[in-house]
């Protein structure tokens, strides 16, 4: 009744469902960027940009400077910040970086090595990411 409204009116509300997996056993290196709902159980290595939910399984090993997300649950090993909107990091989860979300749980027995800052919005850039048919341009490709 008194819940505010998670997103802007009149914009598709975050992914908050698993559509990908990246399962035990595999290894990634590069960058994971788009929207929907993913579930890492192996390891990866790179840039993470996700506009929805990211999840960290209890097997899973992420190593990103900078991991984006709207939603981010931690149940293994995170090393690198991490912006979201929202992140829980379970009782098995580790997370070495700092933290800048609006809403923050854990539960008992969760680790964390880093600063937490909570605001009241986040800016995680992420709406770059739901245009790919436009190809980035530098400098000497624009016609100047």
């Amino acid at each position: 009744m008194f819940k505010k409204p998670s997103t802007l009116p009149g914009s598709p509300p975050p992914i908050e469902r698993v559509t990908s997996v990246l399962g035990p056993g595999i290894t990634w290196q590069g960058n994971l960027r788009g929207s929907g709902g993913v579930r890492i159980e192996g390891t990866f290595d790179g840039e993470i940009a996700i506009k929805g939910l990211l999840v960290v399984g209890e097997s899973g090993k992420v190593n990103c400077a900078d991991l984006r997300a709207n939603t981010v649950i931690v149940a293994g090993a995170v090393r690198g910040n991490i912006t979201a909107e929202k992140l829980e990091i379970r009782g098995t989860g580790r997370v070495w970086g700092d933290v800048t979300v609006v809403n923050f749980a854990t539960e008992e027995g969760a680790f964390l090595r880093g600063q937490v800052c909570m605001e009241e919005k986040v800016e995680l850039g992420l709406e770059e990411s739901e245009s790919p048919a436009a190809p980035e341009q530098t400098p000497t490709e624009s016609g100047a």
